[in-house]
């Protein structure tokens, strides 16, 4: 399944070539219309809790830790049901895992895909 999981900005230009375009932010971008976003799923359940994202704060430094936390809580009913749906998603063809996060290369999405990509 190698490379069918991509991880963009949600606010960046669409590619013909994404697939289906999923956003796994708890929270509505901000400043971002439903019918800009151009997304096909708002997969909510799936993201961190608020207590890690506000702990994380993106920070680089505390990503390794923030990745092996988060990959704890997608253990949780709700959250293994929700990566469930995003592997089959991935089985189905390519897929693109949307966030807000500047730097989605240490994002929840980018721990997402590393998943999905297995």
């Amino acid at each position: 399944m190698a490379d069918r999981v991509r991880v963009r900005r949600v606010y960046d230009p669409v590619q013909d070539d994404g697939g289906q375009r999923v956003l796994v932010d708890r929270l509505w971008p901000r400043g971002l219309s439903r019918s800009k976003a151009r997304i096909d799923e708002w997969c909510k359940e799936v993201a961190p809790s608020t207590e890690l994202r506000e702990w994380y704060g993106h920070e680089p430094t505390r990503y390794d830790e923030f990745a092996r936390r988060y990959r704890g809580e997608l253990d949780d009913p709700v959250r293994a049901e929700a990566l469930s749906h995003l592997r089959e998603l991935a089985g189905n063809g390519r897929l693109t895992l949307l966030t807000a996060t500047k730097d989605f290369a240490i994002s929840q999405a980018a721990v997402l895909a590393l998943l999905l990509d297995d």
